[in-house]
C-alpha cells in the first residue's frame, strides 16, 4: 500500500485538503492518511523549557502548543475528507493522538488506526485503539527495541493481530545514509508482523529500496506544491514527484529491482533512548493541571503529552486514583514519587 501523508500541508484551507485528496488518487496513491488532533489534545498550552522546541530542527524555538495550532486538521473536516477519498476511490484513515480521536475516528469508519513514531511510548492509546480491532500500523523512528516490544505485546494482549511496523528516521528531512532499512526485515521476522516504511527523506530511492526488501506498506508526506509552506513542506513530496515514485514502486512489484546501496545501513536498534534524534517530541506523563497535596490524580490532571521528558506513559493506569503527595504545577514533569494511595 502506497500511503500519501497529508498532515499539515492544507495550509487551514478545507479546498486545498480535497484538492490534495484528488491529486494523492490521480498521482497513483492507494491511500491518503490525515492527523486527529489538537494543540490541546497532543500537547499542554504551556511555554516552560520542556515545551520549548529545540535541538536543531525546522522549528526551533516554537512551543509545541503553538506549533500544533498551525499544523492540526480541523476534525470538522474529516468527514468531507473521507467521503472525498472514496469518491475519488481511495482510502482514508488517520493517526489519533488520544482517546477522544480514537473515539471520533470510530464513528467515521476509520479503516486503519496508525500511531505515530512519537506516540509509540504512549502505551494506554495504543491500547485502547488496538481493542478497537482494526488494523494497526506503528511507526519506530524513535523507538529502542523495548518500545517495539512493548508497543507489540500491548496489541496483541488487546487481542489484535493485525500489525504493520514502519521503519522510519525520525529527522526532517531524513538523511539516505540514517534509512537502515535492512532493520525493515529484521522487524518482520523478530516480531512476527508485516513491516514497511514512513518515509522522511526527500527523494525516492529509500521508499523503492524499501518495496525491493519487501515493505508491504510505504507512507511519504505529500504536497501539492511546497509553496504552500507549513511546518512538513520542507520534507514533503510534490504530486509531481510522488507520481513517479508511484510508477517507480509498481515497476518494482512487477519484479524489477530497485536498491539504493546507502539506505540498506545496517540493523539497529538504538538501546540508549537519550541517543535517539527526536526522542524528546515523545509521548510523557505531565500534570495538565494545578494539583494540590492530597488531590486524586485523574486523566483530566495528569496526561500522556508531548515532550518526552516526563515519566514513561505505560506507569499512567497505576497512578490514576492515587493522591498528589505535595502541590504540583501545570507543565511539570511526572514522577513516580509524587503519587500514594
Amino acid at each position: 500500500m502506497i500511503v500519501a501523508e497529508l498532515s499539515a500541508n492544507h495550509g487551514h484551507k478545507l479546498e486545498l485538503a480535497l484538492e490534495s485528496v484528488r491529486a494523492a488518487a490521480a498521482a497513483g496513491a492507494d491511500a491518503i492518511k490525515i492527523q486527529t488532533y489538537t494543540a490541546d489534545t497532543i500537547t499542554l498550552d504551556c511555554d516552560s523549557p520542556d515545551f520549548i522546541v529545540g535541538g536543531g530542527t525546522l522549528w526551533d524555538g516554537r512551543t509545541l502548543h503553538n506549533l500544533y495550532e498551525e499544523a492540526f486538521t480541523p476534525w470538522e473536516w474529516h468527514e468531507a475528507i473521507f467521503a472525498e477519498a472514496e469518491k475519488a476511490g481511495i482510502k482514508c484513515f488517520s493517526t489519533p493522538f488520544d482517546k477522544t480521536a480514537v473515539d471520533f475516528l470510530e464513528e467515521l469508519g476509520n479503516p486503519i488506526m496508525k500511531i505515530a513514531s512519537f506516540e509509540i511510548t504512549d502505551i494506554p492509546l495504543i491500547r485502547y485503539a488496538a481493542l478497537k480491532g482494526k488494523p494497526m500500523v506503528i511507526s519506530t523512528g524513535i523507538a529502542t527495541l523495548e518500545d517495539i516490544e512493548l508497543a507489540v505485546k500491548t496489541c496483541r494482549q488487546a487481542g489484535n493481530e493485525d500489525i504493520t511496523l514502519l521503519k522510519c528516521t525520525s529527522a526532517y528531512p531524513a538523511p539516505i545514509e540514517a534509512a537502515n532499512i535492512l532493520t525493515m526485515d529484521d522487524m518482520a521476522v523478530r516480531f512476527g508482523v508485516k513491516a514497511g516504511l514512513s518515509d522522511h527523506t526527500t527523494g525516492s530511492e529509500v521508499a523503492l529500496t524499501a518495496v525491493s526488501l519487501g515493505a508491504t506498506m510505504v507512507e511519504k508526506h505529500f504536497i501539492l506544491d511546497r509553496s504552500i509552506g507549513g511546518p512538513d513542506a520542507a520534507f514533503s513530496m510534490e504530486a509531481a514527484d510522488f507520481a513517479q515514485m508511484v510508477r517507480d514502486i509498481r515497476k518494482v512489484e512487477e519484479g524489477a529491482q530497485n536498491i539504493c546501496r546507502a539506505a540498506l545501513g545496517q540493523i539497529f536498534y538504538p538501546s540508549d533512548a537519550s541517543t535517539i534524534s527526536g526522542r524528546q517530541f515523545c509521548r510523557s506523563l505531565y500534570v495538565a493541571e494545578d494539583i494540590k497535596a492530597g488531590e486524586t490524580f485523574t486523566e483530566q490532571n495528569l496526561r500522556s503529552v508531548r515532550p518526552g521528558y516526563g515519566l514513561h506513559p505505560k506507569h499512567l493506569p497505576d497512578l490514576l486514583g492515587k493522591k498528589a503527595v505535595r502541590d504540583l504545577c501545570k507543565g511539570e514533569r511526572m514522577k513516580l514519587e509524587y503519587a500514594r494511595y
